[in-house]
């Protein structure tokens, strides 16, 4: 479920897209910073957006700063460091450790194992700065891990509790966007979920495993047109709430991943599947 919330590249500026891209390495860095270079590879897009959005809301103080690294090693790349690019590293590393062990735990995946072993220091160190999140976090996993045993059939469940994680992660603090920043992550995080569910769809058939929009799939004629219906009413309720808070800082970089990138993965899948 990672990969999902990108940019649209070709719509991007020169310099909005160098803005991305300082904030994924900034994010990087941090990662590599606080907890090692085994900890880089916990990166995502998504939580790369979230950077964006609560620096955006936000606006704390941004350094920026060129450096090499194990992936540019010949060249210097511009980079941010702030008190949110620190924070979404701390995030990532729960999340992604998180997923690792419920990915084990689910579908007894050896190299899921390894890297949550790998990253156990790592994560202790990050769950003791948010405790309270961390509890929350595996809260919501374990529901989810019980409905996909079960064999839910109704989506709307395990994908809301997806939407609790990311919306229990973008509440970054105890203040008055609070509620709304949840909200944001809640209705993203389900997005999120339903879209993996209808990329893994076939996959998943073949093989055998849980996905919650099998049952949909076996009932409606015109499944891909009911998906799309379900998305669109996720991301609308997702970009409405993202609309209330007085953004303007990366303001057209969010817009282009809430209005256009989180859809590259349906359409080009729809595409094929139309041929």
């Amino acid at each position: 479920m990672y990969g999902y919330i990108r940019i649209l590249k070709p719509e991007l500026k020169f310099r909005e897209y160098d803005d991305y891209r300082a904030c994924y390495c900034g994010l990087c860095e941090a990662l590599h910073r606080q907890y090692g270079s085994l900890a880089r590879c916990t990166i995502s897009y998504d939580m790369t957006f979230l950077v964006l959005l609560l620096s955006g809301l936000y606006e704390p103080n941004e350094e920026l700063q060129k450096r090499r690294c194990i992936a540019h090693p010949f060249c210097k790349q511009l980079q941010k460091k702030s008190a949110v690019i620190d924070y979404a590293a701390d995030m990532s590393l729960l999340l992604y450790r998180e997923k690792c062990i419920d990915d084990w735990n689910d579908e007894r995946k050896f190299t899921r194992k390894v890297a949550a072993d790998f990253l156990s220091r790592d994560y202790k160190q990050a769950q003791k700065k948010y405790p309270q999140k961390t509890a929350k976090i595996q809260t919501h996993l374990q529901q989810l891990h019980h409905y996909e045993k079960a064999q839910e059939s109704n989506p709307d469940l395990p994908a809301g509790c997806f939407g609790a994680i990311l919306g229990e992660i973008f509440a970054w603090k105890e203040d008055i966007w609070k509620e709304s920043l949840f909200q944001i992550g809640f209705f993203l995080g389900k997005f999120v979920y339903l879209l993996d569910a209808y990329d893994d769809l076939e996959k998943d058939q073949k093989k055998n495993c849980y996905n919650p929009l099998r049952f949909l799939a076996a009932q409606e004629a015109d499944f891909p047109k009911v998906c799309e219906n379900l998305l669109r009413l996720m991301a609308s309720s997702c970009a409405a709430e993202f609309e209330r808070l007085p953004i303007l800082k990366y303001a057209d970089i969010l817009r282009n991943i809430l209005y256009a990138g989180i859809w590259t993965r349906f359409y080009t899948k729809k595409k094929q599947e139309d041929n």
